[in-house]
């Protein structure tokens, strides 16, 4: 579960959830994606971004008011 405070919904907060995102999809899917860019010559930082932002709905949020 992500915690989130509703008042601090800010750019920096959107892109740390970003960067944690990135970080699960590249500890679980890394390899997997590197031989699908490879295979279809698709650059992996974008295609790593893609993924993260997709994964983003999969976390369940609580927010706090």
């Amino acid at each position: 579960m992500v915690y989130l405070n509703y008042t601090n919904l800010d750019n920096e907060t959107q892109e740390r959830l970003v960067s944690v995102s990135k970080k699960d999809v590249e500890h679980k899917f890394g390899n997997d994606l590197r031989r699908y860019a490879q295979k279809h010559r698709i650059d992996y930082d974008t295609l790593l971004e893609e993924e993260a932002l997709r994964n983003l709905y999969s976390y369940d949020y609580v927010f706090n008011i």
